[in-house]
């Protein structure tokens, strides 16, 4: 039984307890997933039928981890396998695959074949947008996307469109409930299923046909959760389904990184296991093997505030490390200074692939971005660079396309965005100059949006740079479309608003340059970009993007308050301050070696210079874990904060 040799004795314990319900709560890198292929390789020895083991988890990154870790440890001779069933593997797969599973099996039972097609969300927004547009609602009223978002979170509840429908409070309730309906007929005429509709009918079916459910029982008898906390209604009823008798279900997470509840993740899934399992054991994974033990001792001191969670302190045998780096800056623009400075001295003893810079919203990539490349240091953006992201390539094609007509590619990307009605056939003979062919209505519409063109225009030639760029976002409807939206769709505001904050810098440009030059160095940054990311570099990305990941140096940057703890519309709930912390505790624990966390005592938010205060997160950490350094400001100044 070598293979249980490298596990500590909670790991240990956790694999060799398999006959009943069984909590494990994994602190951050604390080795979970090497606990659960584990758990797994020990059943298979103790004579369990591979194929009556089932794991899911939520990734394709994260199962395709775990099945190669699982075939690894099958095929090494050390543990035995000469013991091994020959036949069947165990079945490692996401929620969705899982679906898809079930589904197939039982397609006939929803009026389906197993070669149904599954939507994607492009043409699921498309479905929306072609009932909208037969129902004759307004787009610009109730946006596709948003109403696709409220459809995609009902789903996600365990709500069908028929219980929606009946329960509808309101006008927007009632306009959702009967786009939903047309989009429920649209998908049945298909012989298609949407992502969510992949676990919301396999829920269903097994609620419905009890032999079914009692089947898949009888074919999984020992169940693997990883992520729990992460789990949603939907995803929590199919795991009780498809729990036997026997409630052989080993669930393993962590409530101190429960950081998706926007979009369904339930923490209470995971509070109410042993409510949910009367029997269940719960064993502690609190050994970290990644980080130091000045790390390790910021991450639970910050942690141990919030009060939704299951208690648990983490411990490591590490060296105790160089103390964390907190760094106070000028403005945005020395804090990108001040990082790209610390990753250039890093740069000489240690690949780029080591180090990491985290942020809490997407717009603050900007200003990093550009110092890295001032110094010519490669890096990646997980995720879309800012430049290159659709909210920012809309606003610059309004503006090219005010001052050059003949830029169809511009006026193709933005005469129906936000939406105006304004279909591809209309388009084209736009472009054959056909206009007077089009209904009046058409041609009024069309006729409009060439005003906004002249408006935008007339108004550039007056103002700045900055100032152009705010009139955009206000007068072609985006912002009204954005401002109101789901997270998703306020962070794209947030992009837009950063663009104004980069344009100051051209504002004291003369009057006829100024826009001109900002559309070239956009331009050339994207190119410049688009070489920067061949290859490796140093990775940028948000605090959530980082989940699961891990490097040797972090820098976790504009821990400002309202920022990083983020506010929206200046209200939080406690709910919302305490996954804040969450993802604080997630950004702390992503390091090995060495954090620095810095934050700007003064940031160009939407144009106009804002006094920050410090992140509230700052002062959990005792002061003996950290060495502050103040960057020199401008004119000697010093800031104090009370």
């Amino acid at each position: 039984m070598n293979y249980l040799e490298s596990l500590n004795d909670k790991q240990k314990e956790a694999v060799l307890y398999t006959e009943g319900p069984l909590l494990i709560v994994a602190g951050a890198g604390a080795g979970k997933t090497k606990t659960i292929t584990h758990r797994i390789i020990h059943l298979i020895h103790q004579g369990i039928n591979p194929e009556a083991i089932l794991a899911v988890t939520f990734t394709n990154k994260a199962a395709k981890e775990m099945r190669d870790r699982v075939m690894t440890l099958l095929e090494n001779p050390n543990n035995g396998n000469q013991i091994y069933p020959v036949d069947g593997i165990p079945f490692v797969s996401t929620f969705h695959s899982l679906g898809v599973r079930i589904i197939k099996e039982r397609a006939h039972l929803i009026g389906l074949t197993k070669h149904f097609a599954i939507i994607d969300e492009h043409d699921a927004l498309v479905i929306i947008k072609d009932a909208m547009k037969a129902a004759d609602i307004d787009p610009k009223q109730y946006e596709p996307r948003k109403i696709k978002s409220i459809i995609s979170k009902a789903k996600g509840d365990f709500i069908t469109s028929e219980t929606y429908e009946r329960n509808a409070a309101s006008s927007l309730q009632s306009i959702v409930a009967r786009i939903w309906r047309d989009y429920e007929r649209t998908l049945k005429k298909e012989k298609a299923l949407d992502f969510d509709d992949l676990l919301l009918e396999t829920v269903l079916i097994l609620k419905k046909y009890p032999e079914i459910k009692k089947e898949y029982q009888d074919r999984w008898k020992y169940i693997h959760i990883d992520e729990y906390q992460d789990t949603n209604e939907v995803q929590y009823e199919l795991v009780k389904l498809l729990v036997g008798k026997e409630e052989n279900i080993c669930v393993v997470g962590d409530t101190d990184q429960n950081i998706y509840s926007w979009r369904g993740a339930n923490i209470k899934n995971m509070l109410n296991f042993e409510k949910d399992y009367p029997n269940a054991k719960i064993i502690m994974l609190e050994q970290n093997y990644r980080s130091t033990k000045n790390i390790i001792e910021a991450a639970n001191n910050v942690i141990k505030k919030n009060q939704y969670r299951v208690d648990k302190t983490l411990f490591t045998d590490n060296q105790k490390g160089e103390v964390i780096s907190v760094y106070e800056a000028y403005d945005e623009v020395h804090e990108g200074e001040f990082v790209a400075k610390e990753i250039e001295k890093l740069l000489q003893t240690n690949d780029p692939e080591d180090i990491a810079v985290l942020y809490r919203a997407n717009f603050q990539s900007r200003v990093l971005e550009e110092s890295l490349l001032s110094r010519q240091i490669p890096y990646q953006v997980l995720g879309v660079k800012f430049f290159e992201r659709k909210e920012i390539k809309d606003l610059l094609s309004y503006i090219r396309a005010a001052y050059n007509r003949e830029s169809l590619s511009d006026i193709k990307r933005i005469i129906n965005t936000p939406s105006r009605g304004i279909g591809k056939v209309t388009l084209l003979k736009i472009f054959s100059n056909q206009i007077e062919n089009l209904p009046a209505g058409m041609q009024l519409k069309i006729s409009l949006f060439y005003k906004l063109l002249d408006n935008i225009k007339e108004y550039a030639s007056t103002h700045t740079p900055s100032e152009s760029i705010k009139y955009v976002i206000k007068e072609s409807g985006l912002e009204e479309q954005l401002s109101n939206g789901p997270s998703d769709e306020q962070e794209r505001l947030e992009n837009m608003k950063e663009l104004v904050t980069l344009a100051t810098k051209y504002d004291t440009l003369p009057q006829e340059i100024g826009l001109d030059k900002l559309l070239e160095d956009a331009s050339l940054a994207s190119d410049q970009d688009t070489l920067m990311h061949k290859g490796k570099g140093v990775k940028l990305m948000t605090v959530h993007a980082s989940k699961g990941l891990e490097f040797k140096y972090v820098f976790v940057t504009g821990l400002e308050q309202d920022l990083f703890p983020h506010t929206r519309n200046g209200s939080k709930s406690k709910e919302d301050a305490e996954e804040e912390r969450r993802l604080f505790y997630v950004a702390l624990t992503r390091a090995e070696q060495k954090l620095y966390l810095s934050y700007a005592s003064m940031r160009t938010i939407f144009g106009s210079k804002q006094i920050n205060t410090p992140s509230e997160f700052i002062y959990d950490i005792p002061e003996n874990l950290t060495e502050f350094e103040q960057g020199k400001f401008g004119n000697g100044e010093k800031v104090v904060y009370l």
